[in-house]
């Protein structure tokens, strides 16, 4: 009789997945953002530090600039603007550079959820 409580117990706890199974939600992408506009456009090689301004659309509050791949400290004006000061070193040599913005992801409770980060399709800033 014990073997049969044991059994039919066993069964029980299998087919309701277990006490060590829970299942997660795997995270969703956050709101995917838009760059419009780049204030200014450019600058010459070997200029001073600058204020770039990026406008847009779906910024998040902790998003980031991202300036020819670095990530640059951003302040959030609102969802359309951020700023960040580019350094005069990362403008030493002439040529195209990406900028982009990334909506870092949030995280997930103990059933996962969030959301994972999301960057935006790349401007061209030209260094003259």
């Amino acid at each position: 009789m014990k073997l049969i409580f044991v059994i039919l117990l066993a069964a029980i706890t299998a087919g309701c997945g277990g006490y060590g199974s829970q299942s997660t939600t795997p995270p969703v992408p956050a709101s995917t953002p838009v760059v419009a506009q780049l204030v200014p456009n450019n600058a010459n090689s070997g200029g001073p530090a600058f204020t770039l301004e990026v406008d847009g659309t779906s910024f998040s509050t902790n998003a980031a600039i991202n300036f020819n791949g670095a990530k640059e400290m951003t302040t959030f004006v609102s969802s359309t603007k951020l700023t960040t000061m580019v350094p005069s070193t990362a403008i030493a040599s002439s040529g195209p550079v990406p900028v982009t913005v990334t909506n870092p992801g949030t995280a997930g409770g103990i059933y996962g959820g969030g959301t994972s980060a999301v960057t935006s399709a790349p401007m061209t800033f030209t260094i003259k």
